[in-house]
């Protein structure tokens, strides 16, 4: 972004925006990095804390719950996390480092729960939701290898360590399952990809309505927002209850009774993948109006019209466009 904003005389403000969840041995790491990067760029750099947001860090919470729907916390965190660093920062674009290995599998992932609401939006390279900042993903259509190749060889400083956490998130299942296809098919994460970008809702299918939660005035189809939700259970102290038990006792029964899905799609660099290319800072342009919420709250799955996914999707296929 630096560069293009130099050579093509974007006139844009950039910034870099770093979550820190408070993973000891992963985070504090890629923290330096972050810095690092401050100073090799020029680009100022404001980091938030799950600590000085939600009171809690990652390793609380995974000591209090265990490590079986801890990216589910994390995932819903990191987003408003970003929705409101951003907000702070009064920018108008949030630029995520997700390539198409990321995209690939959050596709596979939404398909295996039936999650056709955010199936429908997960490959768009803009995304937004009404009254949130759009985030871009311009590393698509490129491979994560590439990236950490061109990172090598450019000797660019990078952090490419997975969360510590990551070996029982539900996407590193799909991720596995992607590189086990690949092997065969070397065009299964493209293919994937433009599998996505055919499927579309139905235009007389009603979904949910984005309100605000009225707890903490952010986005939501309910009424209140899934942060609000976990952060409630976890002061209570209800995640506690069941720990060590097979069937993940009360902490699943929460998670599934509020729709609450493992390392939601969006947000980019969420744990249970590898992070690449100037570390864990987000790119950003100055927002030029004020920000009416954040993108952690959308629709809940179970709140659905119609629950039959085929009845939700037409299938087309477009030209391929040609890379």
């Amino acid at each position: 972004m630096k560069t293009l904003n130099e050579r093509h005389d974007y006139g844009l403000d950039l910034f870099l925006l770093s979550i820190d969840e408070g993973i000891t041995g992963y985070r504090d790491d890629s923290l330096e990095t972050v810095r690092r990067n401050e100073r090799q760029y020029g680009i100022p750099l404001k980091i938030l804390s799950y600590q000085d947001l939600y009171g809690w860090t990652m390793d609380r919470i995974v000591a209090t719950i265990g490590r079986r729907n801890n990216c589910t916390f994390c995932g819903v965190f990191r987003r408003q996390a970003l929705d409101r660093g951003a907000a702070m920062l009064g920018v108008d674009k949030i630029v995520t480092g997700h390539n198409a290995d990321d995209i690939a599998e959050t596709v596979l992932m939404n398909i295996l729960r039936g999650d056709v609401a955010r199936l429908r939006r997960c490959t768009a390279i803009t995304t937004s939701s009404e009254g949130a900042i759009p985030r871009s993903k311009p590393f698509k259509y490129t491979y994560e290898k590439e990236i950490v190749m061109y990172a090598y060889f450019k000797k660019l400083d990078y952090f490419s360590t997975e969360c510590v956490y990551s070996p029982n998130a539900y996407r590193g299942h799909a991720r596995t399952y992607l590189k086990d296809l690949e092997r065969i098919r070397p065009s299964t994460i493209i293919d994937i990809i433009h599998s996505g970008d055919s499927l579309a809702v139905k235009g007389d299918v009603k979904m949910p309505v984005q309100g605000t939660c009225s707890r903490c005035g952010y986005i939501s189809s309910q009424i209140l927002c899934k942060a609000c939700v976990l952060l409630e259970g976890l002061n209570r102290g209800l995640p506690r209850v069941g720990i060590g038990k097979a069937t993940g006792g009360n902490m699943s029964a929460i998670v599934k009774k509020y729709g609450l899905r493992e390392e939601e799609e969006e947000e980019k660099g969420e744990d249970g993948r590898r992070h690449h290319g100037g570390g864990e800072g987000e790119g950003m342009e100055r927002r030029k109006g004020e920000m009416g919420g954040c993108g952690s709250c959308t629709c809940d799955s179970k709140k659905r019209t119609c629950r039959d996914p085929s009845t939700l999707l037409d299938v087309t296929r477009p030209d391929r466009p040609e890379f």
